[in-house]
C-alpha cells in the first residue's frame, strides 16, 4: 500500500507529538527539558492538524475539517499563554476567538442536524462528536472571552490555560492513535482496554495538574503570613516554626 507524503508526515507528525506530549506531562514543569519536549510537541501537533485539515478538505470531510481546526487552535494558544509572561492581549487572541467561535457554532449546528436526520448521522458522525467538540470550542470561546474583557491573564490562571489546552489536544492525539484505530494494535492490547486507558489518560494527567495547581496556589495564599502571625511567631517561635514546617508537610 502506497502512501501519500502529505499522508506520512501526517502519520510521522501525530507518532511525534503523541510522543513528546507524553513525555513533556511527565517532566518537570519549567524545566529546560519540558520547555524542550514542549516545543516539539508544539511543532508536531501545528503539522498533524494542518495536514489533517488538508487531507480532510480532500476526502470532504467536515468532522475532521473542525476536529483539525480545534486541535490547531488548542495548540497555538497554549504554546501563546506560555510564551507570553506579562497580563496581556494581541491581535492573535481577537483571531483565535473569531475560530474557535465560528467553530463552536458550525459543531452545535452539525449536531443538531444530525440528531434530527432519519439516519442519525450527518457526514457520517453521529450527534456525539459534534457535541463533544462542540462544548470544548464553547469552553475555550468563553475562556477567551474572559481573558480579553480583563486584558490578559496571570498566575493560576494563565498556568491553567496552559494546561488544560494542551492536555486536551494531547487527548486528541492519543484518541486518534489508540481508540479511533484499534485495529493496528495486538488484541492483547484492545481485549485488555489499555488502548482506552491511553486514549484518556491525558485527560487524567489534565485533572491531576489542575487539581495541583489549584491546591498549589491555595498553599501560597495560605502561607502569606499576617500581622497576628508574626506576633504569635515573636511569642513563641518553636511552636510557630513547627506548625508551618506541619503545614507544608500537609499540602506538599
Amino acid at each position: 500500500m502506497s502512501y501519500s507524503p502529505l499522508l506520512l508526515l501526517h502519520i510521522a507528525s501525530g507518532t511525534l507529538g503523541m510522543l513528546s506530549g507524553f513525555v513533556a506531562v511527565f517532566l518537570r514543569k519549567g524545566s529546560r527539558q519540558h520547555g524542550l519536549a514542549g516545543n516539539v510537541f508544539v511543532i508536531a501537533m501545528l503539522s498533524l492538524s494542518s495536514t489533517g485539515v488538508f487531507l480532510a478538505i480532500m476526502k470532504s470531510q467536515p468532522g475532521n475539517i473542525l476536529g483539525g481546526t480545534v486541535t490547531f487552535y488548542l495548540v497555538a494558544t497554549a504554546w501563546m499563554t506560555a510564551k507570553r509572561h506579562e497580563a496581556k492581549t494581541s491581535m492573535f487572541d481577537w483571531g483565535g476567538l473569531l475560530v474557535v467561535g465560528a467553530v463552536a457554532a458550525v459543531e452545535v449546528v452539525l449536531g443538531l442536524a444530525a440528531a434530527m436526520s432519519p439516519t442519525g448521522l450527518k457526514y457520517d458522525y453521529p450527534p456525539g462528536p459534534y457535541f463533544f467538540m462542540g462544548s470544548v470550542a464553547v469552553l475555550a470561546t468563553v475562556g477567551d472571552i474572559r481573558m480579553l474583557l480583563r486584558g490578559g491573564i496571570s498566575g493560576k490562571q494563565r498556568i491553567a490555560r496552559h494546561l488544560w489546552r494542551m492536555c486536551f489536544a494531547l487527548f486528541i492525539a492519543a484518541a486518534s492513535i489508540f481508540m479511533a484505530r484499534q485495529q493496528l494494535f495486538p488484541d492483547l492490547l484492545r481485549k485488555t482496554g489499555a488502548l482506552l486507558l491511553l486514549s484518556f489518560l491525558p485527560l487524567m494527567l489534565m485533572i491531576f495538574w489542575l487539581i495541583r495547581v489549584r491546591f498549589a496556589n491555595a498553599y501560597k495564599r495560605m502561607s502569606i503570613p499576617t500581622s497576628d502571625d508574626t506576633q504569635s511567631r515573636r511569642a513563641s517561635p518553636s511552636s510557630s516554626r513547627r506548625g508551618w514546617v506541619w503545614l507544608r508537610q500537609r499540602l506538599s
